[in-house]
């Protein structure tokens, strides 16, 4: 044990393993806990540990977190809805927020989903949060596009002009 706490980059694991290798040598758990400045009850599960995958059980893992709300189904339907948009006369919006999706998740599938869960959800099914430049509904196309400027900038004018490559 002592050979592999030397010959691994992990400082976590090589202090683990100096711990138990105080134990194999006959020490109590009182001193690995020590050793390893932990309590007794960590030294015990990182025998646990040991035993049952090796000295890999002693390296760090990240924690598995809570399991998401929607499982695939759902999530393809989640898709398929914001794919296919609201239908305004049955969700009652002309186009998806956070909050309608959330209301139209309870309605299908009974799950409470926090406007900030669907913020990260959404985008990790590949959507980005996209809106509409708004528009005056009263604009008249005609007169805005009369109204712009069409003559080259003055940067255009200094330049001399030259011939074009056959």
């Amino acid at each position: 044990m002592r050979l592999l706490a030397r010959q691994t980059r992990n400082a976590d694991q090589a202090r683990r393993l100096l711990a138990l290798a105080s134990i194999y040598d006959g020490g109590s758990r009182g001193d690995a806990a020590r050793l390893g400045s932990v309590t007794v009850q960590i030294v015990r599960d990182w025998v646990v540990r040991f035993n049952d995958r090796g000295p890999d059980g002693l390296i760090n893992r990240k924690a598995p977190g809570k399991p998401s709300l929607l499982n695939d189904e759902q999530r393809a339907a989640l898709a398929q809805a914001i794919e296919r948009g609201p239908t305004p006369y049955l969700d009652g919006v002309v186009r998806w927020r956070l909050c309608d999706l959330a209301q139209w998740i309870w309605k299908e599938f009974r799950i409470s989903v926090s406007e900030e869960t669907l913020g990260r959800e959404v985008p990790a099914m590949g959507y980005r949060k996209l809106s509409a430049r708004p528009r005056h509904h009263a604009q008249d196309a005609e007169a805005a596009e009369a109204f712009k400027k069409t003559y080259p900038p003055q940067w255009r004018k200094l330049l001399p002009v030259l011939p074009r490559a056959k």
